[in-house]
């Protein structure tokens, strides 16, 4: 069993055939066999894990399974208190309610790196860090929450997948890290 952590770079997108103007997975991973276990969009960046087991692909991406995954999103404006638990409730985006998350505001984290290109930066309009641990993962999931109660994401990093954290992977943007063989579940955590 193969198991690979990517930091996947913004920009890259989720799949290894190659694109005309976006680097793809196979420019960053050179195992073969592995695919990716869930996605990433293209404006995302961070941890990303691979794998060529089809059960532990399931079990990682599969929401049934409540694994839970880690996100800093930073978003344009200043949230309130009411904001963090509107969405740590369940927001509803009109084609499903998302089920209830872990939010929380952070410091401006000094541990990551530059996004190539920045984001824009407006100095009339504050920009906020939240950290949200979600077991779902849908599609553009944390973007489609936060600009639901009112505060677009300008930049959004999955820095956890259960108990992987990419600063202690100590991985850098375009980097791979194979992971230890060990059971399938091991180092991962659930919810509930």
């Amino acid at each position: 069993m193969n198991l690979i952590a990517l930091n996947k770079p913004f920009g890259t997108i989720c799949q290894f055939s190659a694109h005309e103007t976006r680097p793809s997975l196979g420019d960053w991973v050179k195992t073969p066999g592995v695919y990716p276990a869930g996605r990433l969009d293209a404006d995302s960046e961070g941890l990303l894990l691979l794998t060529d087991d089809g059960a532990l692909q399931a079990r990682i991406a599969e929401p049934r399974h409540k694994l839970v995954k880690r996100y800093w999103a930073q978003v344009e404006g200043a949230p309130g208190p009411a904001d963090l638990k509107a969405l740590a409730r369940g927001v509803d985006l009109g084609d499903y309610v998302t089920r209830p998350c872990r939010a929380e505001f952070i410091e401006p984290p000094d541990t990551l790196w530059p996004r190539n290109p920045p984001i824009r930066y407006r100095a009339a309009i504050p920009t906020t860090w939240i950290e949200l641990a979600i077991t779902e993962g849908k599609n553009r999931q944390v973007r489609r929450m936060t600009a639901a109660v009112g505060f677009p994401t300008l930049r959004l990093v999955r820095v956890g997948i259960g108990a992987l954290d990419i600063f202690a992977l100590g991985i850098a943007p375009g980097e791979t890290i194979a992971l230890p063989p060990r059971a399938p579940w091991d180092g991962f955590a659930t919810a509930g």
